[in-house]
């Protein structure tokens, strides 16, 4: 019988696509609150970078689990970091601030 856990393309695909919607609550919460002020972009900059380099990775390797699975956590991760820009309040608040003042 084969299982996940007898074939290495199969287990790598898993663990990528639990790895790569590990930030897909993290979105949610950004979306339903429309705030994001506790959120590290720095941190979404280096992991969207981290994976887009691995997608490559897996081009170059033709490794099809890692194109995958990598290529779901680019547009997860990218998603997370443009709604966490959108919701900043320091950033939204300085710029009705601004409007304000004119």
């Amino acid at each position: 019988m084969v299982t996940v856990f007898s074939n290495p393309f199969y287990l790598g695909l898993l663990a990528g696509i639990l790895t790569s919607l590990a930030t897909l609550p993290q979105l949610i919460k950004i979306i339903k609150e429309r705030e994001s002020e506790d959120v590290s972009n720095l941190t979404l900059i280096v992991i969207v970078t981290g994976v887009a380099l691995w997608v490559i990775y897996g081009c170059i390797k033709k490794d099809l689990a890692i194109i995958i699975t990598n290529s779901i956590s680019v547009g997860v991760n990218a998603l997370t970091l443009i709604f966490s820009v959108r919701y900043k309040k320091g950033k939204s608040e300085s710029k009705k601030t601004q409007k304000k003042g004119h």
